[in-house]
């Protein structure tokens, strides 16, 4: 394989790997998905107890497997290029073996959000938590806010 047809290769495996990363599962909530817009509501009042600042992994914590072989594939491509013969075939193997561990922590690192784990206490004096995608929105301890609940989602606003 040429060097100009590893570079389209790898170049091809970054493209990809980059617009993965736009598919963007949010738990915020200002953002909707299509099928929860002009859906009726429950709405209850409540009070903030706590707000604790958390992260949210939109990939349950199980990487794809798209970080490692991407990464994988472009430290393989240019570990290649280090060296001649059996050089360049070992120089490729652990170039590959060091894509993999960078692809997969970057994949992880993309996944993580801020996020806010918010304690309420409803007008009925039960308790409830919510955890969302933190959107700029300030919760303090003692506001009052309304809980959106739908289909088993429930979002805190103001």
């Amino acid at each position: 394989m040429k060097i100009t047809s590893r570079l389209i290769v790898a170049a091809m495996i970054a493209g990809s790997l980059a617009m993965s990363g736009c598919a963007y599962n949010s738990s915020s909530a200002d953002v909707y998905t299509a099928s929860q817009a002009q859906r009726e509501q429950t709405v209850r009042m409540a009070t903030i107890e706590s707000v604790r600042a958390v992260k949210i992994s939109s990939n349950n914590g199980q990487p794809s497997g798209l970080g490692a072989i991407g990464g994988g594939a472009l430290g393989a491509v240019a570990g290649s290029q280090i060296g001649g013969g059996t050089g360049s075939i070992v120089t490729g193997i652990i170039g590959g073996i060091a894509g993999a561990v960078a692809g997969n922590a970057v994949e992880n690192g993309v996944a993580m959000r801020d996020g806010l784990e918010i304690t309420v206490r409803l007008d009925n004096g039960d308790y409830r938590a919510i955890t969302q995608t933190a959107t700029g929105e300030v919760f303090n301890a003692g506001d009052r806010v309304r809980l959106l609940s739908s289909g088993g989602v429930t979002r805190v606003t103001h």
